[in-house]
């Protein structure tokens, strides 16, 4: 139960920082964080709470993160829907917190897309769907091999949250104008769910996509990188 509680809070900190900052300060007059606060705040929130709770639970907040894990063989198949399950009311309830602050605010009329992931009409610099499906894949298989890499017993100690969270940060960093940046259906699911209409009907991929790049990203490194 401490692990699923850490798994809850830390993806509720990811959703709630990274996507909060989308929705309430990237686009301020004048003083808005732009593209690269917000890449800076996603990657901030994994590095914080890999610290706070990752000797908890191992600090995966993502299920895409998850299932790369169990397929380079750093984690049990018999805990993965007890993560993903606790990953996902997270990323939800985070959602909801964003959506009662949003509703708020005086001129408020709608969600105006609450963040969500989409391509084609939906991406903010209009990338299709096989530039969407590719991106995902792509920057979801290196982040599982910097989370692989920096987490195994041969590197260097203590320093695995400051590359995870620079990794998430630079992802962010490229991918923002491809699809709003998921490589983890849990924050996906949870934007898409208040943004509903097509965004929902596209959540398909950023499932698809994370997980199959996660997962060969963990037979890459369990075939080449974790042998001595």
């Amino acid at each position: 139960m401490k692990k699923l509680l850490a798994e809850f809070f830390g993806t509720f900190w990811l959703v709630f920082g990274g996507c909060g900052s989308a929705l309430f300060a990237a686009g301020f007059p004048e003083l808005g964080i732009g593209f690269a606060g917000v890449a800076l705040a996603f990657g901030l929130t994994v590095l914080t709470m890999a610290f706070a709770v990752g000797h908890i639970s191992g600090g995966h907040f993502n299920p895409a993160v998850s299932l790369g894990l169990w397929a380079g063989g750093k984690f049990e198949a018999k805990n993965l829907l007890g993560y993903i399950f606790a990953q996902l009311i997270g990323a939800i309830a985070a959602a909801c917190v964003l959506y009662l602050i949003l509703s708020g605010k005086a001129d408020f009329v709608n969600l105006n897309g609450f963040a969500a992931n989409g391509y084609g009409e939906l991406s903010p610099g209009g990338f299709d769907m096989l530039s969407a499906l590719v991106a995902e894949f792509v920057l979801t298989a290196f982040f599982l091999l910097v989370i692989l890499g920096s987490t195994n017993d041969r590197a260097p100690k203590g320093f695995a949250p400051i590359a995870i969270g620079l990794a998430l940060t630079l992802i962010h960093l490229i991918s923002i104008p491809i699809t709003n940046t998921s490589v983890n259906p849990a924050r996906s699911t949870s934007q898409a769910l208040f943004a509903g209409g097509d965004f929902a009907g596209q959540l398909w991929l950023f499932w698809v996509a994370p997980i199959a790049g996660a997962i060969v990203a963990g037979l890459i490194h369990k075939a080449l990188f974790d042998k001595e």
